[in-house]
């Protein structure tokens, strides 16, 4: 715990005199104020976590992290566990989602077992794994604190040696059978939303398995009692590893910072781990999208927080977040590529706008 303890006092709030710099520039830019809404708000948070004034986010890399969920024996996926080896081995190969997703915007993509159940043999998979998968957290807590403990620091050993390879910008996925039943479990027991209003159909359940998945979590949350428990301890009832190992991605890529695209559901219910555990990290976190699992509108209401885009995505594995890429690509690119008013020899905006409007 020594590790993540030094970690969360590195993480200090973003840079507000790079960022007043950067917004009187975006102000300057040839287009009307405010004109370029949110990519402006990206380019100013860019800038206010990289405490650069023009900011670039080249050599993105998509991690993938993969845990398995004990959970699953209580009937809440509509598949199997072993579909998450399964998928793992399709990531390898570089036919998955996110495989092409990633191509499509340059990113590498490093697939991490923190936890499935089962071994796995690959010279790409980077091994971080802690168990074979968590405990069923109906019947007990989804693993110790010691066990959330190495989860997150295998996330925070994998962000470090990517920033160390010269990744800019980091983007978080997840692949486990199980995890949104996890995540809902979290995300219900942060933010005292009702297990219902979090709870959706995952990867495809009927009305009846999504009640009886309703039923489940509610019924484990009272077990395992954990109302006034500390943020570890509710991560170490009900989480999942590889959400443990996100939200690790998430502490140290904001200690170094370099920022990093959450993706959506699971990858939002780590970001919510992460602020728990610090909750200065709120300024630095981008989500990408809102996907259809109704718990993913609860976070943002949480944190007050705004996604990028709304595609009525629901697969995981960081696509949403390769989607919205450009869009912070974007942002930078407008701070260095853009004309000011000043470039054209106007040395007032307002006259400009007067001028030509």
């Amino acid at each position: 715990m020594n590790s993540i303890n030094q970690i969360l006092s590195q993480i200090t709030p973003l840079d507000e005199q790079v960022m007043k710099n950067v917004s009187k520039h975006v102000d300057q830019l040839t287009k009307p104020i405010g004109a370029l809404g949110r990519i402006e708000e990206l380019a100013i948070q860019l800038a206010g976590i990289t405490r650069k004034e023009r900011p670039t986010v080249n050599k993105p890399a998509i991690v993938v992290c993969a845990g398995d969920h004990g959970i699953v024996e209580e009937g809440v996926s509509a598949y199997p566990q072993e579909v998450t080896k399964l998928m793992i081995q399709n990531f390898i190969v570089g036919r998955a989602a996110i495989n092409v997703l990633g191509k499509q915007i340059g990113a590498t993509v490093t697939v991490v077992d923190v936890g499935v159940n089962g071994e796995l043999d690959h010279p790409s998979l980077v091994k971080k794994k802690v168990k074979n998968g968590t405990n069923n957290f109906f019947t007990e807590a989804a693993m110790s604190e010691q066990e959330a403990v190495k989860a997150i620091e295998a996330g925070m050993e994998v962000a470090q040696s990517l920033i160390k390879q010269g990744h800019e910008l980091i983007i978080i996925g997840e692949m486990g059978i199980g995890n949104t039943t996890a995540s809902s479990a979290l995300i219900a027991a942060y933010t005292k939303v009702a297990v219902q209003d979090v709870v959706g159909c995952g990867t495809g359940l009927n009305a009846d398995e999504h009640q009886h998945k309703i039923a489940i979590i509610e019924e484990a949350l009272r077990r395992r009692n954990i109302n006034e428990a500390s943020a570890l301890h509710v991560l170490a009832c009900v989480g999942g590893l590889e959400i443990a190992a996100m939200a690790g991605i998430l502490l140290q890529a904001s200690a170094n910072r370099t920022p990093v695209i959450v993706d959506g559901f699971i990858s939002t219910a780590a970001a919510l781990v992460a602020y728990e555990l610090c909750p200065a990290i709120k300024d630095y976190l981008i989500i990408s999208h809102q996907s259809v699992e109704p718990g993913h509108k609860a976070v943002f209401e949480y944190l007050n927080k705004k996604p990028l885009l709304s595609l009525d995505l629901r697969l995981g594995e960081g696509t949403g977040a390769a989607l919205a890429y450009p869009l912070l690509d974007a942002a930078t690119r407008i701070l260095t590529e853009m004309a000011t008013f000043a470039d054209l020899g106007i040395e007032k905006k307002k006259e400009a706008t007067e001028s030509t409007m």
